[in-house]
């Protein structure tokens, strides 16, 4: 038979991986520093928005084929590569201020922050799915909650201390952050035993219908390819959106650079609490039905939005549309 871990002792592997996505997660609130960057270095809108996106392209490149590094050089070693690259890729965002370089920018926070950024965030969800077999919903929608939620920081504190302290010294204090905290979380993060199982389940509770196979059988189905298509196209919106939540606050409804950022912790919320709540809900309902719950409640919303001119309609479209940007489970 196989060892059977008491709760509290994978509890401490979730809990340091909810702390890693935190951190990591901070790379959705981008749109806090776009209208400083544009301001204080004359960049436009684009050669801005070029460093998330450089960011994002490398978090999924990275995310693709870190798993793989998980299974071979093991899930600390891999989040420990993660925390160094993020954390050395945020303090050259504030050398690239200093400097005055979009190029060490794009370096910095877009190619080495994104790689660090993707090794950590496939880490935790990998690992976890193996400690909570019998809670994979809800483990992974806690995970990805921590992503939500370090949007939710960066929107509410570096609108509040980067008048005072400059952009270079923002991101020169959360870079030495992310390095040390993801530095210790990371010696937590280990993969169970080969011999380890969960604990017996409930005997009430419904059976598992999910079935695992191998990558080259998954790539041999639609569909694979189907809910990668749905997942690029939902991502995409997401992604858009929250790049520029910010500035878009304040050009379409007036809001002020403080309460823009606000909304982005209000948004951010709902996106940290969006996923939790989607994946445990796929837990009780099924993968495919809240999947298709999730499309039909945002595409009317992504309608509505672009015409929304008050503060109200646009605060509770935003939380709606964040809301379902979360397939996680």
């Amino acid at each position: 038979m196989g060892n059977v871990v008491a709760p509290r002792n994978r509890w401490v592997v979730a809990i340091a991986g909810v702390i890693m996505m935190v951190m990591l997660g901070t790379v959705y609130g981008w749109s806090v520093f776009k209208k400083p960057l544009m301001e204080s270095h004359g960049w436009s809108g684009f050669e801005v928005s070029m460093t998330f996106s450089l960011a994002i392209f490398f978090i999924g490149i990275s995310a693709a084929f870190g798993g793989r590094f998980v299974d071979r050089a093991g899930a600390r070693k891999v989040a420990t590569i993660a925390a160094i690259l993020f954390g050395v890729g945020t303090l050259i965002a504030g050398l690239a201020d200093s400097l005055e370089s979009k190029w060490i920018l794009w370096l910095g926070y877009g190619l080495i922050g994104g790689i660090g950024n993707g090794l950590g965030y496939i880490t935790p969800i990998a690992i976890l799915v193996r400690w909570f077999p019998d809670k994979r919903g809800l483990i992974t929608g806690l995970a990805v909650m921590g992503f939500g939620f370090g949007a939710a920081i960066i929107g509410q504190v570096v609108p509040l201390i980067l008048p005072s302290i400059g952009i270079a010294n923002t991101f020169y204090l959360f870079g030495a952050i992310f390095l040390v905290v993801l530095l210790i979380v990371a010696q937590k993060l280990n993969n169970p035993p080969q011999d380890w199982k969960a604990l017996s389940p409930k005997k009430n509770a419904p059976p598992a219908t999910d079935v695992s196979m191998d990558l080259k059988k998954a790539v041999s189905m639609p569909q694979f390819y189907l809910l990668w298509l749905i997942l690029f196209i939902n991502v995409t919106a997401g992604i858009a959106l929250l790049c520029n939540l910010s500035p878009m606050a304040q050009s379409q409804v007036g809001l002020s650079a403080v309460a823009g950022g606000t909304l982005v912790f209000v948004g951010s919320l709902f996106n940290g609490l969006g996923r939790i709540f989607w994946a445990a809900l796929s837990d009780k309902i099924g993968r495919k039905t809240v999947f298709l719950l999730i499309l039909g409640t945002q595409i009317p919303v992504f309608i509505l939005l672009p015409t929304a001119s008050s503060v109200v309609l646009f605060g509770i479209l935003i939380p709606i549309l964040v809301r379902n940007d979360t397939y996680s489970f």
